[in-house]
């Protein structure tokens, strides 16, 4: 039978034949488990549900500084609270394992009592008293109800403590850092912004901003040289043509001059008086025009006086050292000390008017060169500004946050349900164990059943027969049983009624 493939009705044979075994080893498993969980220790769990609740001021007016999945802050904060350093206070707090705890080493206790708690996330589909915000449930199994519910508002505890420190050191040292950040940032902006305001009074006039009013300037000024070139070669043309005319009226004035008329001394007189009133009311004494104004009348006022004298008389002839020039002439010559004036002035104009262009021409080719080094710095300053503006932003942000924290406004675990005080053992459960009790001797039964059919070599049916001797079955002998036995008949192959005949059959 172990060597051919089994149908139903083999295994309908099998539990025919040996349903007394699986049936007794059945019934006997059931009380024998039930037995067994009576003598075992009561294990009783206490729960407490916490939930995460939101933010007091919403998210998008307070960014939180810690964004990390709930269940990766709580195995975060699992492996620091279920820690020797935490949980032996808690041992010798509340006298747990007190029969142990002198016989076995303090690891072996915290290891037995990191074993009795259990942290689970609350599953996000679960229906909740909590509109399924995020949570977790803290389990503590002992074998004292009023200790379990004792060490598990504990522990919860200590996660919400736990929580609060993490997320408020976290945020604090968030906001410390970007201070720092914030202070070398604030640094570089301000190295980068003295480069630049030297750059800017380096090459004052010669910055890519000021190129369009350069070329302005310069366009204006060389109208200005035109114009003050144009004056000075007018007022040069004008000095000559007067010079030539002075050199003319002296020569005739001097061809004219033979002795001394007392009239046209007097009328000089006149002139040089007149032209003195004239001189006095656009210049001053010191004025050398004057000066040599005031000079010729006093010299033409003695010769007048001593035009009566013999000696004067006889001196007809000569032209006195001291004669007085004509009006004309000093007017000319006053004519030629304005223009020379206007020349001077025309000429330093021009001088002056020279070196801006040259310094504007200066300032334009410089300019390309300029633009480049200014935009580079300008680069830099915005690269330093920008950094500066967002890590101010986000310390800003930060110390907001570390705020809300530090009021205890922000994200907070909050107790739903307390740790509850079983009533009733949650281990061993014994209807259980009386179940499982009886599925295991059900199964020891099938498994022991099945053993036995498969090493029995005997040949029950014809397909056992076909299977060994590979040969069709011609006969078949019916089983022949005593009279006085009450006994159904067997349904078993006539083989194995006769000895004597199942042993020719084999041979």
């Amino acid at each position: 039978m172990a060597q051919r493939e089994l149908t139903g009705a083999d295994y309908l044979a099998m539990l025919r034949r040996h349903w007394i075994l699986i049936v007794v080893l059945a019934v006997i498993g059931g009380p024998l488990a039930y037995g067994v969980s009576v003598y075992l220790p009561d294990r009783y769990k206490s729960q407490t549900l916490v939930l995460v609740d939101e933010p007091a001021v919403p998210t998008e007016f307070v960014k939180p500084v810690d964004t990390t999945d709930i269940n990766e802050r709580l195995a975060s904060m699992q492996q620091q609270i279920l820690s020797r350093s935490r949980l032996e206070p808690i041992i010798r707090q509340y006298g747990l394992y007190a029969s142990q705890i002198s016989s076995m080493p303090m690891e072996d206790l915290v290891e037995q009592l990191q074993k009795a708690i259990e942290v689970t996330p609350v599953q996000p589909m679960a229906e909740t008293r909590a509109n399924n915000l995020p949570g977790f449930f803290v389990n503590v199994t002992l074998d004292n109800a009023r200790t379990a519910q004792q060490i598990c508002t504990a522990v919860t505890s200590m996660f919400i403590e736990e929580n609060l420190k993490l997320r408020q050191e976290h945020s604090e040292d968030t906001t410390q850092f970007l201070s720092q950040q914030l202070a070398e940032a604030k640094a570089n902006l301000d190295d980068q912004d003295a480069k630049l305001a030297a750059f800017k009074s380096r090459y004052l006039g010669s910055l890519p901003d000021n190129e369009q009013t350069n070329l302005n300037l310069l366009t204006g000024l060389t109208s200005q040289l035109d114009a003050a070139t144009q004056a000075l070669s007018r007022a040069q043309q004008d000095k000559t043509f007067s010079e030539s005319v002075l050199a003319q009226q002296i020569s005739n004035w001097q061809a004219s001059q033979s002795g001394h008329n007392p009239d046209s001394l007097q009328q000089q007189l006149d002139a040089l008086q007149t032209q003195l009133v004239n001189l006095r009311s656009r210049y001053t004494d010191d004025y050398p025009d004057v000066i040599k104004v005031k000079d010729d009348i006093a010299a033409l006022q003695k010769q007048i006086g001593a035009g009566d004298s013999p000696k004067a008389a006889s001196d007809n002839d000569k032209t006195p050292k001291g004669t007085v020039e004509p009006i004309q002439i000093a007017q000319v010559r006053a004519q030629i000390h304005s223009y020379d004036q206007v020349i001077a002035e025309k000429t330093k104009e021009q001088e002056q008017i020279k070196q801006q262009i040259k310094l504007y021409e200066s300032r334009v080719q410089s300019t390309p060169g300029v633009e480049q080094q200014y935009k580079e710095l300008t680069r830099g300053y915005q690269t330093a500004l920008e950094s500066y503006n967002e890590l101010q932003k986000k310390r800003d942000e930060s110390a907001m946050a570390t705020n809300l924290e530090r009021k205890q406004e922000g994200e907070q675990f909050r107790v739903l349900d307390p740790a509850s005080l079983p009533s009733k053992a949650s281990f061993p459960n014994r209807p259980l164990f009386a179940a499982g009790g009886l599925g295991g001797g059900l199964a020891l039964g099938l498994a022991i059943a099945f053993l036995i059919e498969m090493q029995n070599s005997s040949l029950r049916t014809e397909r056992d027969v076909e299977f060994a001797l590979k040969l069709p079955v011609l006969a078949m002998v019916p089983a022949v049983e005593p009279i006085s036995s009450k006994k159904p008949k067997s349904v078993e192959s006539p083989l194995s009624a006769n000895p004597t005949l199942n042993v020719g059959a084999r041979a």
